[in-house]
């Protein structure tokens, strides 16, 4: 098993369900970018968020680590200024007046030294003045432990087969780590096409750890929102945090 990463089945399956971005979360993105902004999109995906800032007229670039959805950005727009790499080793010369990550993706990263790490190269790849905003899963979100595999997600391709998303769910209080390894399977009726395997994993975050964890990168400031009309923050029964830090 890949840990966390998007490979052809997942991929197929995240185009049938996220064929947009929803529209109050692309419009808090938006309500950050200015036309003569240089921004940048860390793990960018498909480009369901990204596409619409290259819609706008905006100058934005995007990473991601998984070769299978940036083929399907590139299929969508071929000219998308787009990197493949892991987000843990990226590294470029260039300055960005606005990075951003959307939907928690974030939260991939499950081990906290390393996201304070890519928080703080993050960090560096801003001007002064510059905003980096990223969306995080809370502790509100966890699932309850299964025993056994369950389809929690079925879809129709374009061919007509069923594409389905088998999974269990394990939650360990100590680590914050919310554990969901996944099991891919394409059928034709009954016939399996393919399958693939994914070991899913993400950290979940409480108020006090990413309060303490942006204090320690010293911003020039930071806000902590529980909703896309930035509300502040005030304990962890949201099921998102979304975090604005100016450089």
């Amino acid at each position: 098993m890949k840990a966390n990463y998007y490979d052809a089945l997942c991929t197929q399956m995240y185009e049938i369900l996220h064929t947009k971005a929803p529209e109050d979360e692309l419009n808090f993105y938006l309500s950050y970018a200015k036309k003569e902004y240089k921004i940048l999109e860390m793990m960018c995906g498909s480009g369901r968020f990204l596409l619409p800032f290259i819609e706008r007229g905006f100058d934005i670039s995007g990473v991601d680590n998984s070769i299978f959805m940036l083929e399907k950005l590139k299929e969508k727009e071929p000219n998308a200024k787009i990197i493949q790499s892991d987000v843990l080793d990226f590294f470029t010369h260039e300055r960005f007046d606005y990075i951003f990550i959307s939907s928690g993706s974030i939260c991939l990263i499950g081990d906290v030294n390393e996201c304070k790490e890519f928080l703080k190269k993050l960090k560096s790849f801003l001007v002064k003045g510059g905003r980096l905003v990223f969306a995080l899963d809370t502790i509100a979100t966890k699932c309850k432990d299964d025993e056994d595999y369950k389809i929690s997600v079925s879809v129709k391709t374009k061919q007509n087969f069923d594409l389905f998303l088998k999974s269990k769910n394990h939650y360990d209080e100590l680590t914050k780590t919310q554990f969901s390894p996944s099991i891919y399977e394409l059928y034709d009726k009954d016939k399996l096409l393919k399958s693939e395997t994914m070991d899913f994993k993400i950290h979940l975050y409480d108020l006090e750890e990413i309060k303490n964890i942006l204090q320690e990168l010293d911003f020039e400031c930071f806000f902590i929102y529980s909703s896309f009309d930035k509300r502040i923050a005030k304990d962890d029964t949201s099921e998102m945090f979304l975090c604005e830090c100016i450089n």
